[in-house]
């Protein structure tokens, strides 16, 4: 997968696979409600309509910093690393919410938004009984997690859930798109099963550039009136085209901090 792959796609995700029934990519706007009629009133409880928005320098304070997630390096999201709504554009309509959230980039309208940037360190094997093919493999089994929070007047936390739901099940048989000019395509997108926050929801999304295929991770949470979303992207996955495990370490950090 190319670089630009890589750069552009920040990254996430929690536990075990449960595969949602493939579909061809709908032609209908995403709306608000979940990806079948009562899936999101299961997994959601009931949320006051009035819940306050966390300010910036709230949301900052929740944020990840060094130190949160052992084993990981977290710094502020670069230039480098993110990427605007306005520069991803799905083929779809029904897709954007989902190919936006896949980059890292802002779903709807938040008041308030950060993001940081958390890589993986390296396994470690013994030198005595690694091979050279299982070191080399070892050492780019990295997995850089681009994590984003949000923040929403109103139900607006909620509703963007159940968009990125629904964008999701309606596009699950794949879509193109393109960001900041270029062309993407995703296969396809199997749902995981995943907990945490007052509601989450992650899927597996295969990407496939110039004939290579790889796989990607997102999880999306809401606590409140705040969405985390997770992209993930995994070196050694990326190389060999097989999936790789969920950062869950990552997820539950920031969960932690957010509740």
């Amino acid at each position: 997968m190319r670089p630009t792959v890589i750069r552009r796609t920040a990254l996430a995700a929690c536990a075990a696979s449960l595969a949602l029934v493939a579909t061809a990519c709908g032609g209908s706007d995403s709306g608000g409600g979940g990806a079948d009629g009562a899936k999101p009133e299961e997994s959601a409880p009931a949320q006051p309509a009035a819940v306050k928005a966390l300010t910036a320098a709230e949301l900052e304070k929740a944020a990840l910093v060094q130190g949160d997630v052992k084993g990981h390096k977290i710094s502020k999201a670069g230039k480098a690393d993110t990427v605007a709504a306005a520069d991803v554009t799905a083929a779809d309509k029904a897709c954007d919410s989902f190919a936006d959230a896949l980059m890292g980039a802002q779903v709807g309208k938040p008041s308030a938004a950060n993001q940081r940037k958390v890589v993986s360190e390296p396994r470690k094997e013994k030198e005595d009984d690694a091979n050279p093919e299982e070191a080399f493999k070892a050492a780019f089994d990295i997995t850089t997690t681009m994590t984003s929070l949000s923040s929403y007047d109103g139900k607006g936390a909620q509703d963007t859930v159940a968009a990125l739901r629904t964008a999701a099940t309606q596009c699950s048989g794949g879509f193109d798109f393109t960001v900041a000019g270029a062309k993407q395509k995703i296969v396809t997108i199997k749902e995981e099963q995943v907990s945490g926050g007052e509601e989450a929801v992650a899927w597996t999304v295969v990407l496939e550039q110039d004939g290579e295929k790889g796989p990607l991770k997102l999880v999306v949470a809401r606590q409140g009136a705040t969405v985390a979303s997770f992209t993930s992207l995994n070196f050694a996955a990326s190389g060999t085209g097989k999936d790789f495990g969920l950062p869950t370490a990552v997820v539950d950090a920031q969960l932690a901090k957010l509740a």
